[in-house]
C-alpha cells in the first residue's frame, strides 16, 4: 500500500492531493497568485485531517519537478523536502507537463498527439509532444511559437495549458484542437507518482532541484537605470 501526498506549484495554481495506491482520497486546488508559501502548509495538513491521516502515515511525498514558475517550483520543492527530511519519507518528482497530460489520458479515440504548453513569457512556451500511447514525439523543450511551428504534424493535435491561448491566436492548421482550463493539478499526480514509487524511483532529498529548463534571470528595476 502506498500513501502519497502530492504537491503541485509550477504555475499560479497551488494544489495538494492525497492518494492511496493511485486512488484520490482528498485534494484542494487554489487559483490565487503569489500565495503558494502561505497556503501550502495549511492545505497539506487539512486534506490529511479530512481523511484522518497523519503526515507520519505517509509513504512518500511527490512534487512537480518543472518546468514552470521559478518561485512556485522553489516553494513547492522546499515544502516537500521539509516534510521528507523531518519525517524520513521518500521524495518523488513528476514532470509538470506530464501532470497536465494525465488530465486527458484516454479521453480521445484514434491516432492523435497531445501537446501540453506552459507559458514561458512573450511568444515562448515549454512544450512536448506525445502520441496516444504515451510515446514521445518531441522531447521537453522551450519553443518560440510561430504560425508554422507544428505544420509538419497532420494527426489530430490536442493543445492545452496556459501557454496554449497565445498560439491559438496565430494558428492556421485545420488539425489543431484547443482545450481550455487544463493546468498541472496535484489530483492528477496519483498514477504517475505510484509508478515511480513501485519502481523505487526516488530523488535525493538533500540534492534534488527542479527542472527550470532555462536559467533564472533577474532584471534591474527601471528606477535604478536612471
Amino acid at each position: 500500500m502506498a500513501l502519497i501526498l502530492s504537491i503541485e506549484t509550477s504555475t499560479k495554481v497551488c494544489s495538494v492531493a492525497l492518494h492511496r495506491d493511485g486512488e484520490l482520497l482528498a485534494n484542494q486546488t487554489h487559483q490565487i497568485e503569489k500565495s503558494h508559501s502561505s497556503l501550502l502548509p495549511g492545505i497539506g495538513l487539512n486534506i490529511c485531517q479530512e481523511v484522518d491521516i497523519k503526515f507520519a502515515d505517509l509513504d512518500a511525498v511527490a512534487i512537480s519537478s518543472g518546468p514552470g514558475s521559478y518561485t512556485g517550483l522553489r516553494i513547492g520543492v522546499s515544502t516537500a523536502k521539509g516534510i521528507c527530511y523531518s519525517l524520513n519519507k521518500k521524495l518523488i518528482s513528476v514532470p509538470s507537463l506530464s501532470i497536465m497530460r494525465e488530465a486527458l489520458r484516454g479521453k480521445f479515440a484514434g491516432d492523435h498527439l497531445l501537446c501540453p504548453m506552459m507559458d514561458a513569457r512573450r511568444m515562448e512556451v515549454y512544450t512536448q509532444l506525445e502520441d496516444q500511447n504515451g510515446e514521445i514525439v518531441w522531447g521537453l523543450q522551450p519553443k518560440i511559437l510561430e504560425e508554422s511551428s507544428f505544420e509538419k504534424f497532420t494527426l489530430p493535435l490536442y493543445m492545452f495549458g496556459d501557454g496554449m491561448p497565445k498560439f491559438r491566436e496565430i494558428a492556421r492548421q485545420d488539425n489543431l484542437i484547443f482545450i481550455d482550463d487544463i493546468f498541472p493539478d496535484a489530483m492528477n499526480m496519483g498514477r504517475l507518482a505510484l509508478d515511480k514509487f513501485l519502481n523505487n524511483d526516488f530523488e535525493d532529498v538533500a540534492y534534488f532541484e527542479p527542472n527550470y529548463l532555462k536559467e533564472w534571470r533577474t532584471t534591474t528595476p527601471k528606477k535604478q537605470l536612471l
